[in-house]
């Protein structure tokens, strides 16, 4: 049985975090809402897009949107937390780069990160 807040039939909403890419900006990793599918840019990333749509859609668990990372995050209880599998994809693209996308990465990123 899957945790209230996680939807395991509900598919990712793209490739890349929806808002970065709607803004013309950049993330570091990105991360699925686990109840919509949202795909959102991470902590680290200088939007953090992913704790935004948790706080605005009371939708608090993520999943890791990384190739090998099958992880799961409960913004509320800020703990990680036990997930059921997702519908697929698993993961960002291989070609996608990380951070991203490609070409609009600033050859600083590393200094922007949070």
């Amino acid at each position: 049985m899957s945790a209230p807040a996680i939807e395991p039939a509900v598919p990712p909403s793209g490739s890349g975090c929806v808002e970065c890419e709607s803004d013309g900006g950049w993330w570091f990793h990105l991360r699925r809402c686990a109840q919509c599918g949202h795909i959102d840019c991470c902590d680290s990333s200088p939007s953090r897009h992913a704790r935004a749509h948790a706080a605005s859609a009371g939708h608090p668990v993520v999943r890791s949107f990384e190739p090998g990372e099958e992880w799961f995050w409960d913004f509320d209880a800020d703990r990680p937390v036990a997930g059921a599998p997702l519908a697929p994809p698993q993961h960002r693209p291989l070609d996608q780069p990380a951070p991203g996308p490609r070409g609009r990465v600033p050859d600083d990123w590393t200094a922007r990160l949070h």
